[in-house]
Protein backbone atom coordinates (compact mmCIF):
# COMPACT_ATOMS: atom_id res chain seq x y z
CA UNK A 1 0.00 0.00 0.00
CA UNK A 2 2.86 2.37 0.83
CA UNK A 3 4.59 1.66 -2.46
CA UNK A 4 1.40 2.27 -4.37
CA UNK A 5 0.81 5.58 -2.60
CA UNK A 6 4.32 6.71 -3.42
CA UNK A 7 3.92 5.70 -7.05
CA UNK A 8 0.64 7.57 -7.34
CA UNK A 9 2.13 10.66 -5.72
CA UNK A 10 5.05 10.61 -8.14
CA UNK A 11 2.67 10.22 -11.07
CA UNK A 12 0.66 13.23 -9.94
CA UNK A 13 3.86 15.27 -9.60
CA UNK A 14 4.84 14.19 -13.11
CA UNK A 15 1.48 15.33 -14.41
CA UNK A 16 1.95 18.70 -12.79
CA UNK A 17 5.39 19.03 -14.31
CA UNK A 18 3.99 18.07 -17.69
CA UNK A 19 1.33 20.74 -17.42
CA UNK A 20 3.91 23.40 -16.62
CA UNK A 21 6.15 22.21 -19.42
CA UNK A 22 3.24 22.34 -21.84
CA UNK A 23 2.42 25.92 -20.86
CA UNK A 24 6.04 26.96 -21.29
CA UNK A 25 6.28 25.20 -24.62
CA UNK A 26 3.11 26.84 -25.88
CA UNK A 27 4.61 30.25 -25.23
CA UNK A 28 7.82 29.31 -26.97
CA UNK A 29 6.40 27.80 -30.16
CA UNK A 30 5.13 30.89 -31.95
CA UNK A 31 7.94 30.30 -34.48
CA UNK A 32 8.55 26.54 -34.34
CA UNK A 33 10.91 26.31 -37.32
CA UNK A 34 13.62 25.54 -38.15
CA UNK A 35 13.66 22.28 -36.19
CA UNK A 36 16.69 19.98 -36.04
CA UNK A 37 16.50 16.52 -34.52
CA UNK A 38 18.94 13.65 -34.19
CA UNK A 39 17.59 10.36 -35.45
CA UNK A 40 19.69 7.18 -35.37
CA UNK A 41 22.92 8.98 -36.13
CA UNK A 42 21.41 11.32 -38.68
CA UNK A 43 20.70 15.03 -38.21
CA UNK A 44 17.40 16.07 -39.76
CA UNK A 45 16.59 19.75 -40.20
CA UNK A 46 13.11 20.97 -41.09
CA UNK A 47 12.80 24.60 -42.20
CA UNK A 48 9.04 24.18 -42.42
CA UNK A 49 6.42 21.57 -41.68
CA UNK A 50 6.31 18.61 -44.10
CA UNK A 51 3.15 18.68 -46.21
CA UNK A 52 3.38 15.29 -47.92
CA UNK A 53 3.97 12.68 -45.22
CA UNK A 54 3.93 8.94 -45.74
CA UNK A 55 3.58 6.76 -42.65
CA UNK A 56 4.73 3.16 -42.93
CA UNK A 57 4.08 2.66 -39.21
CA UNK A 58 0.57 2.12 -37.78
CA UNK A 59 1.70 3.69 -34.51
CA UNK A 60 3.06 6.79 -36.24
CA UNK A 61 -0.17 7.03 -38.25
CA UNK A 62 -2.21 7.13 -35.05
CA UNK A 63 0.14 9.72 -33.54
CA UNK A 64 0.03 12.00 -36.59
CA UNK A 65 -3.74 12.07 -36.63
CA UNK A 66 -4.04 12.44 -32.86
CA UNK A 67 -1.90 15.60 -32.88
CA UNK A 68 -3.79 17.16 -35.77
CA UNK A 69 -1.31 16.48 -38.58
CA UNK A 70 -3.55 14.08 -40.47
CA UNK A 71 -4.17 16.56 -43.28
CA UNK A 72 -0.46 16.41 -44.12
CA UNK A 73 -0.49 12.62 -44.53
CA UNK A 74 -0.82 11.60 -48.18
CA UNK A 75 -0.46 7.83 -47.73
CA UNK A 76 -0.17 5.18 -45.02
CA UNK A 77 0.78 1.52 -45.12
CA UNK A 78 -1.63 -1.38 -45.50
CA UNK A 79 -1.60 -2.11 -41.75
CA UNK A 80 -2.60 1.43 -40.70
CA UNK A 81 -6.33 0.89 -40.15
CA UNK A 82 -6.83 3.61 -37.51
CA UNK A 83 -8.20 6.17 -37.74
CA UNK A 84 -10.56 5.20 -40.54
CA UNK A 85 -9.89 8.53 -42.27
CA UNK A 86 -6.21 7.69 -42.79
CA UNK A 87 -5.36 7.34 -46.53
CA UNK A 88 -4.65 3.61 -46.44
CA UNK A 89 -2.83 2.17 -49.43
CA UNK A 90 -1.16 -1.05 -50.54
CA UNK A 91 2.24 0.25 -49.39
CA UNK A 92 4.02 -2.15 -47.07
CA UNK A 93 6.19 -1.29 -44.12
CA UNK A 94 7.61 -4.83 -44.14
CA UNK A 95 8.43 -5.25 -47.83
CA UNK A 96 8.47 -1.64 -49.08
CA UNK A 97 8.71 -0.72 -52.73
CA UNK A 98 10.86 2.39 -53.15
CA UNK A 99 9.36 3.38 -56.49
CA UNK A 100 5.80 3.12 -55.18
CA UNK A 101 6.71 5.30 -52.20
CA UNK A 102 8.40 7.94 -54.36
CA UNK A 103 5.35 8.09 -56.64
CA UNK A 104 3.58 9.96 -53.82
CA UNK A 105 6.29 12.64 -53.90
CA UNK A 106 6.73 12.63 -50.10
CA UNK A 107 8.79 15.16 -48.18
CA UNK A 108 8.83 12.92 -45.08
CA UNK A 109 8.52 9.16 -44.63
CA UNK A 110 8.05 7.74 -41.14
CA UNK A 111 9.10 4.12 -40.60
CA UNK A 112 9.22 1.77 -37.62
CA UNK A 113 12.26 -0.14 -38.83
CA UNK A 114 14.59 -0.32 -41.81
CA UNK A 115 14.04 -3.39 -43.99
CA UNK A 116 16.99 -3.70 -46.32
CA UNK A 117 18.14 -0.39 -47.75
CA UNK A 118 14.82 1.47 -47.45
CA UNK A 119 16.09 4.41 -45.40
CA UNK A 120 19.30 4.95 -47.35
CA UNK A 121 17.49 4.66 -50.68
CA UNK A 122 14.89 7.25 -49.73
CA UNK A 123 17.52 9.62 -48.35
CA UNK A 124 19.58 9.22 -51.52
CA UNK A 125 16.44 10.26 -53.40
CA UNK A 126 16.29 13.44 -51.32
CA UNK A 127 13.46 12.35 -48.99
CA UNK A 128 13.71 12.87 -45.24
CA UNK A 129 13.14 9.67 -43.27
CA UNK A 130 12.23 9.48 -39.59
CA UNK A 131 12.79 6.17 -37.84
CA UNK A 132 10.60 5.50 -34.81
CA UNK A 133 10.95 1.90 -33.71
CA UNK A 134 8.66 0.21 -31.17
CA UNK A 135 8.69 2.07 -27.87
CA UNK A 136 10.32 0.24 -24.96
CA UNK A 137 8.68 2.33 -22.24
CA UNK A 138 5.88 4.82 -21.80
CA UNK A 139 8.44 7.61 -21.80
CA UNK A 140 9.64 6.41 -25.21
CA UNK A 141 6.07 6.63 -26.48
CA UNK A 142 5.67 10.13 -25.10
CA UNK A 143 8.96 11.17 -26.74
CA UNK A 144 7.84 9.88 -30.13
CA UNK A 145 4.60 11.85 -29.92
CA UNK A 146 6.47 15.03 -28.99
CA UNK A 147 9.04 14.44 -31.75
CA UNK A 148 6.36 14.22 -34.43
CA UNK A 149 4.72 17.28 -32.92
CA UNK A 150 7.93 19.27 -33.31
CA UNK A 151 8.50 18.16 -36.88
CA UNK A 152 4.95 18.93 -38.04
CA UNK A 153 4.51 22.20 -36.15
CA UNK A 154 2.00 20.64 -33.77
CA UNK A 155 4.04 20.60 -30.58
CA UNK A 156 1.31 22.18 -28.46
CA UNK A 157 -1.15 19.50 -29.56
CA UNK A 158 1.44 16.76 -29.05
CA UNK A 159 2.09 17.93 -25.49
CA UNK A 160 -1.66 17.93 -24.88
CA UNK A 161 -1.93 14.33 -26.12
CA UNK A 162 0.86 13.27 -23.77
CA UNK A 163 -0.68 15.14 -20.86
CA UNK A 164 -4.05 13.47 -21.44
CA UNK A 165 -2.40 10.06 -21.64
CA UNK A 166 -0.62 10.64 -18.34
CA UNK A 167 -3.82 11.84 -16.72
CA UNK A 168 -5.81 8.78 -17.84
CA UNK A 169 -3.06 6.42 -16.74
CA UNK A 170 -2.69 8.05 -13.32
CA UNK A 171 -6.44 8.02 -12.69
CA UNK A 172 -6.67 4.39 -13.77
CA UNK A 173 -3.83 3.29 -11.50
CA UNK A 174 -5.16 5.17 -8.48
CA UNK A 175 -8.42 3.25 -8.84
CA UNK A 176 -6.82 -0.22 -8.61
CA UNK A 177 -7.64 -1.78 -5.22
CA UNK A 178 -4.56 -2.74 -3.22
CA UNK A 179 -5.79 -6.33 -2.97
CA UNK A 180 -5.10 -6.74 -6.68
CA UNK A 181 -1.36 -6.82 -5.92
CA UNK A 182 0.05 -10.30 -6.32
CA UNK A 183 -2.72 -11.76 -8.48
CA UNK A 184 -1.37 -13.65 -11.49
CA UNK A 185 -2.12 -13.27 -15.19
CA UNK A 186 -1.32 -14.63 -18.62
CA UNK A 187 -1.19 -12.33 -21.66
CA UNK A 188 -1.56 -14.16 -24.97
CA UNK A 189 -0.08 -12.74 -28.17
CA UNK A 190 -1.22 -15.55 -30.45
CA UNK A 191 -2.67 -19.04 -30.37
CA UNK A 192 0.81 -20.58 -30.27
CA UNK A 193 1.10 -19.40 -26.66
CA UNK A 194 3.57 -16.60 -27.25
CA UNK A 195 3.42 -14.17 -24.36
CA UNK A 196 5.17 -11.11 -22.91
CA UNK A 197 7.33 -10.67 -19.82
CA UNK A 198 7.48 -7.70 -17.46
CA UNK A 199 10.49 -6.34 -19.35
CA UNK A 200 8.40 -5.55 -22.43
CA UNK A 201 6.29 -2.46 -23.05
CA UNK A 202 3.00 -4.28 -22.45
CA UNK A 203 4.42 -6.22 -19.52
CA UNK A 204 5.34 -2.97 -17.79
CA UNK A 205 1.72 -1.81 -17.96
CA UNK A 206 0.61 -4.89 -16.07
CA UNK A 207 3.40 -4.42 -13.51
CA UNK A 208 2.10 -0.91 -12.81
CA UNK A 209 -1.21 -2.45 -11.71
CA UNK A 210 0.45 -4.83 -9.26
CA UNK A 211 -0.28 -8.05 -11.16
CA UNK A 212 2.28 -10.89 -11.37
CA UNK A 213 3.21 -12.19 -14.81
CA UNK A 214 3.42 -15.98 -15.16
CA UNK A 215 5.65 -15.57 -18.24
CA UNK A 216 8.48 -14.05 -16.17
CA UNK A 217 9.63 -17.47 -14.95
CA UNK A 218 9.14 -19.37 -18.20
CA UNK A 219 11.89 -20.78 -20.39
CA UNK A 220 12.96 -18.12 -22.88
CA UNK A 221 11.77 -15.26 -20.67
CA UNK A 222 15.08 -13.47 -21.07
CA UNK A 223 14.21 -12.19 -24.56
CA UNK A 224 10.83 -10.82 -23.50
CA UNK A 225 8.49 -12.85 -25.68
CA UNK A 226 8.66 -16.49 -24.61
CA UNK A 227 6.57 -19.23 -26.12
CA UNK A 228 4.76 -20.94 -23.28
CA UNK A 229 2.98 -24.28 -23.39
CA UNK A 230 -0.53 -25.24 -22.46
CA UNK A 231 0.84 -27.39 -19.66
CA UNK A 232 2.86 -24.50 -18.25
CA UNK A 233 -0.12 -22.14 -18.26
CA UNK A 234 -2.33 -24.74 -16.59
CA UNK A 235 0.29 -25.37 -13.90
CA UNK A 236 0.52 -21.64 -13.13
CA UNK A 237 -3.29 -21.39 -12.83
CA UNK A 238 -3.51 -17.63 -13.51
CA UNK A 239 -6.31 -15.54 -12.02
CA UNK A 240 -6.59 -13.55 -15.25
CA UNK A 241 -6.13 -14.33 -18.91
CA UNK A 242 -5.90 -11.47 -21.40
CA UNK A 243 -6.32 -12.43 -25.04
CA UNK A 244 -4.67 -10.06 -27.53
CA UNK A 245 -5.29 -12.42 -30.45
CA UNK A 246 -9.00 -12.22 -31.14
CA UNK A 247 -8.46 -10.51 -34.52
CA UNK A 248 -5.29 -12.20 -35.72
CA UNK A 249 -6.12 -15.70 -34.57
CA UNK A 250 -9.90 -15.73 -33.88
CA UNK A 251 -9.37 -16.56 -30.22
CA UNK A 252 -12.20 -16.13 -27.73
CA UNK A 253 -13.49 -17.38 -24.39
CA UNK A 254 -15.09 -20.26 -26.27
CA UNK A 255 -11.88 -21.37 -28.02
CA UNK A 256 -9.99 -21.00 -24.75
CA UNK A 257 -12.37 -23.31 -22.89
CA UNK A 258 -12.02 -25.88 -25.67
CA UNK A 259 -8.26 -26.21 -25.16
CA UNK A 260 -7.22 -29.40 -23.35
CA UNK A 261 -7.14 -28.81 -19.59
CA UNK A 262 -7.90 -25.09 -19.77
CA UNK A 263 -11.37 -25.42 -18.27
CA UNK A 264 -9.66 -26.13 -14.93
CA UNK A 265 -7.71 -22.84 -14.90
CA UNK A 266 -9.08 -20.36 -12.35
CA UNK A 267 -9.44 -17.57 -14.91
CA UNK A 268 -11.42 -19.82 -17.24
CA UNK A 269 -13.59 -21.42 -14.56
CA UNK A 270 -14.60 -18.02 -13.18
CA UNK A 271 -14.96 -16.44 -16.65
CA UNK A 272 -12.17 -13.96 -15.99
CA UNK A 273 -10.80 -14.11 -19.48
CA UNK A 274 -10.71 -10.70 -21.11
CA UNK A 275 -10.48 -9.75 -24.77
CA UNK A 276 -8.08 -6.93 -25.66
CA UNK A 277 -8.03 -5.16 -29.00
CA UNK A 278 -5.09 -6.68 -30.92
CA UNK A 279 -4.22 -3.40 -32.59
CA UNK A 280 -4.27 -1.24 -29.47
CA UNK A 281 -2.23 -3.85 -27.60
CA UNK A 282 0.51 -3.76 -30.25
CA UNK A 283 0.62 -0.05 -31.15
CA UNK A 284 2.19 1.89 -28.35
CA UNK A 285 0.94 5.36 -29.05
CA UNK A 286 -1.99 7.56 -27.94
CA UNK A 287 -4.40 4.65 -27.35
CA UNK A 288 -2.06 2.99 -24.83
CA UNK A 289 -3.85 4.89 -22.06
CA UNK A 290 -7.13 3.33 -23.17
CA UNK A 291 -5.49 -0.11 -23.12
CA UNK A 292 -4.41 0.36 -19.52
CA UNK A 293 -7.86 1.63 -18.61
CA UNK A 294 -9.33 -1.58 -20.07
CA UNK A 295 -6.94 -3.75 -18.08
CA UNK A 296 -7.75 -1.88 -14.86
CA UNK A 297 -11.48 -2.17 -15.55
CA UNK A 298 -11.08 -5.94 -15.92
CA UNK A 299 -9.11 -6.18 -12.67
CA UNK A 300 -11.78 -4.26 -10.78
CA UNK A 301 -14.48 -6.46 -12.31
CA UNK A 302 -12.61 -9.53 -11.09
CA UNK A 303 -12.30 -8.19 -7.56
CA UNK A 304 -15.93 -7.12 -7.47
CA UNK A 305 -17.15 -10.59 -8.42
CA UNK A 306 -14.72 -12.53 -6.23
CA UNK A 307 -14.47 -10.61 -2.97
Amino acid sequence: MFKKSVAVALAVVALGASTSATSSTNAATAKPFPVTISNYGQSLTFTKSPTRIISLSPTATEILFSIGSGSKVVAVDNQSNYPSSAPRTSLSGYTPNIESILNYNPDLVVVSYDPGDLVSSLRNAGVKVLMQDAASTLNDSYSQIVQLGKITGRLTSANAVVWNMKKKITLALTSVPSRATGLTFYHELDDNYYSVTSSTFIGQLYTMTGLVNIADTADGAEWGYPQLSGEYIISKNPSFIFLADSKCCSQSRTTLKARPGFKNIAAVKRNHTFILDDDIASRWGPRTASLLQSIVYDIKFFLKTNY
